[in-house]
């Protein structure tokens, strides 16, 4: 079978073909919690951009955040004091914590912060800035003075007809403070002007350079032109025909005398079974939650190795488990294809941690050790992993800390009983035989490694084994026609341990408590004889 060429390539290579500069441009609407939803549109730019760089183009990567959009309405997660606020442009908004410049600053510094842990370094632009330094004062004068064929496009293509009122520039109301609510009245090309009146009963005059915003469908091409964006990845929501890139397409061409970048149109994350992840309707992992739960190379890799024209399914509770096993099998493979590769490398950036530790396993080490990071250290040295990076090690203990807190359903959690647990007493004659068996092998034993203890109590049901003969002696039974079934061993292991009936990956697990003390707990458990 010949090998698969990345998507990240494909684009790369379709985008080359159109010319060797590009710019590749990504934006969201900070609005609310930017989710990891809106995560696959900026790692699919990254991925791109990194692929056009590594194809040798003369290639920038920006992001964009809409910060001049108005706030559409009260969301669930403000309360009733934002309404007055409905219809200005977020960053002219209070802040909801009162820590930040303004309402968009306090939902863009956290995703910001969660772009570097992800390896991700475009230039930032925020839209309300680029409005005020005047870049968009050219695209202004020219909407305005061809309203009518812009509308016409707007018509053709999407096939709603604008009111008699719609203007392509929203002016800001000197008075209310509201873009959404006026109509434009007028303007003066020379002086750079917009007249305007307002459906709070206010009439005035406001600058181009930054008295208002273009209406979005306008906006966006304008940008294109105005910032020479040539790569963009959107929404299958912005793809739709009559869609704001079809218009855009319309619009760029012949208003603005530009040609629409190439698209990347991509599908949605859905969360669960609750369906396509939104800010509004609540539905929603923030990037810097995940990113406490989940290393920023498995968040990568979960985006790059779907095809961004197929949905992605995300439940971070135990199928997010699944996901850093297939990365880690996949990163440590000898088998793996140049496809393969290509995911792994495209999901390291400069900065992020790698440890050798699994996930799964720390999982277990964490809980074993209480989440105590000097007995965290201490079973990673005993288990044989490198512990050269200890910044990486805390890393992956927080996230493992976290999801446990944040993520984890019951059966994935256990606490080492300090005191023998009284469930030691439902132990039939072969479980105490077994852990009698074992504990007194444990105690002329060297420390033993996760491979070792499943091998070891995997021998119980081999006749002629130690452990086996062991067994048949203490019960005074012949060791051929002692029955051993392992299911009901490990019961026992968890049982006297952890106090419940099963556990986690029993070589990992046993492997990571001290040799002595399961030789004190078993031969304990083994001798327990509750008090009638």
């Amino acid at each position: 079978m010949a090998d698969i060429t990345h998507w990240a390539d494909v684009i790369a290579d379709e985008v080359l073909a159109k010319g060797k500069k590009h710019l590749v441009a990504t934006g969201i609407t900070p609005s609310g919690h930017i989710h990891i939803g809106n995560m696959r549109e900026v790692v699919t730019a990254d991925v791109a951009f990194r692929a056009l760089e590594d194809k040798d183009a003369d290639v920038e990567f920006i992001y964009i955040a809409d910060t001049y959009d108005p706030l559409r309405k009260v969301y669930p997660f403000l309360d009733e004091s934002y309404a007055p606020h409905v219809g200005k442009p977020l960053s002219e908004i209070p802040c909801p914590c009162g820590k930040h410049k303004n309402y968009s600053e306090h939902f863009l510094e956290p995703f910001l912060t969660a772009l570097e842990h992800l390896g991700i370094h475009p230039k930032v632009y925020r839209a309300d800035e680029l409005y005020k330094e005047g870049v968009y004062v050219e695209a202004i004068k020219q909407a305005l003075v061809k309203k009518d064929e812009i509308a016409e496009i707007l018509q053709k293509k999407s096939g709603k007809t604008p009111v008699d009122t719609w203007n392509p520039f929203n002016p800001i109301c000197n008075d209310c403070g509201k873009v959404n609510t006026t109509t434009v009245k007028g303007f003066d090309i020379d002086a750079e002007t917009v007249d305007y009146e307002c459906s709070c009963g206010s009439k005035g005059t406001v600058p181009m350079k930054g008295g208002g915003k273009l209406t979005w469908r306008v906006d966006w091409p304008a940008r294109w032109k105005a910032l020479g964006v040539t790569v963009e990845p959107f929404g299958k929501d912005h793809a739709s025909r009559g869609g704001s890139y079809d218009t855009g397409v319309a619009i760029a061409k012949e208003i603005f005398g530009y040609e629409a970048p190439h698209p990347i149109v991509y599908e949605w994350i859905m969360l669960g079974k609750k369906g396509a992840m939104s800010s509004s309707t609540g539905v929603v992992v923030s990037i810097a939650d995940m990113l406490k739960v989940v290393p920023p190379e498995v968040l990568r890799y979960l985006i790059i190795r779907t095809k961004p024209e197929k949905h992605i399914r995300f439940d971070p509770a135990l199928p997010l488990l699944t996901l850093v096993d297939e990365f880690e099998r996949l990163h440590s493979s000898e088998k793996a294809t140049d496809y393969d590769r290509r995911m792994i490398e495209l999901s390291h950036a400069a900065g992020l941690c790698h440890t050798d530790i699994p996930f799964k396993h720390m999982t277990t080490i964490y809980q074993v050790a209480a989440g105590d990071f000097d007995k965290i250290m201490n079973i990673v040295k005993r288990a044989g992993y490198d512990t050269s990076n200890e910044k990486c090690i805390r890393e992956l203990t927080d996230n493992v800390g976290n999801w446990l807190e944040m993520y984890a359903p019951d059966n994935a959690k256990f606490s080492v009983q300090e005191e023998l647990p009284v469930s030691t007493a439902q132990l039939n004659d072969l479980q105490r035989a077994f852990l009698s068996s074992l504990s007194s092998i444990l105690d002329k034993s060297d420390e033993l490694n996760g491979e070792d203890y499943h091998n070891l109590v995997y021998s119980a049901k081999e006749a002629g084994s130690e452990l086996n003969t062991m067994m048949a002696e203490s019960l005074n039974v012949d060791a051929e026609s002692l029955e051993v079934n392992p299911k009901e061993l490990f019961k026992a292991i968890y049982v006297s341990v952890l106090g419940q009936p099963s556990g986690p990956k029993a070589g990992w697990f046993l492997s990571s408590l001290e040799k002595d003390f399961l030789a004190m707990r078993f031969k304990e458990a083994a001798e327990y004889k509750p008090s009638s």
